[in-house]
């Protein structure tokens, strides 16, 4: 995979909490479009490793590229940064006080300078393109959890980012409400979206990803394509995850 093609280049990513060694010289590469899938554990180190790729989480060691920006402490490369990746949490993080319209053209109009009524507009598309267009003048304590998921996708979006960033989206969900929010996050795969998705989906990663990666202590264990992760995995430490969650 040529770094022309590649929008995020990870190499030797390490990070320490203290003496607890999170990041264990991880690399990854994600071309322009690609849908990666990350699992593993609980701990293991997915979350905080997709949390570096926009400076949410610091990292010690290693190089991390986003979109032909090298990520350092320079404010502005991560504020570059920050402006090309979206990301969506386990919580919605919406602000309660403000409509649903509001909660997403607030970072438009104020970090991209755009006009209230160019925000607006953006924003309703988003709505129904997420399938909540009724719910625009809502606050989210009037919405069900996978609305507000929905809301927090469509917020993410409403920066027209170049990679969209998934924490365990659906993990704080009803399971009736968990489809909801992965049918946006296939339309948005088949749109074409790069994406990085942390979750415990499997059938979203079967039929979404291009490649799925097992992370287990801070290391990359395993990266395949959907069809060999779940059927022939290479390493012993795969198969005996995958026979917990299968």
């Amino acid at each position: 995979m040529t770094e022309q093609n590649s929008i995020i280049i990870a190499e030797d990513v390490q990070k320490w909490y203290d003496k607890y060694h999170a990041l264990r010289g991880v690399s990854l590469t994600v071309s322009r479009g690609e849908v990666v899938v990350l699992m593993g554990p609980s701990g293991s180190g997915k979350s905080t490793f997709i949390r570096t790729f926009n400076a949410l989480e610091a990292y010690q060691k290693g190089r991390i590229i986003i979109d032909g920006i090298t990520l350092s402490h320079d404010l502005r490369n991560i504020e570059k940064i920050r402006r090309e990746v979206g990301m969506v949490f386990q919580q919605f993080n919406l602000f309660p006080h403000l409509t649903v319209l509001k909660n997403i053209t607030l970072a438009p109009i104020w970090v991209r300078r755009w006009k209230q009524a160019k925000a607006e507009e953006l924003g309703m598309q988003l709505l129904e393109r997420v399938g909540i267009l009724e719910q625009a003048h809502k606050y989210p304590g009037q919405l069900s959890g996978g609305q507000q998921q929905r809301v927090a996708i469509a917020r993410a979006l409403a920066m027209q980012p170049k990679i969209m960033l998934f924490d365990e989206p659906t993990s704080a969900l009803d399971p009736e409400m968990v489809r909801e929010v992965l049918d946006v996050m296939r339309s948005l795969a088949r749109d074409g979206m790069t994406m990085v998705v942390v979750t415990h989906e499997v059938g979203f990663a079967r039929e979404v990803a291009d490649r799925v990666i097992l992370m287990d202590s801070g290391s990359l264990v395993e990266a395949a394509t959907p069809e060999t992760f779940f059927t022939n995995p290479r390493e012993e430490r795969t198969r005996k995850f995958l026979s917990q969650i299968i």
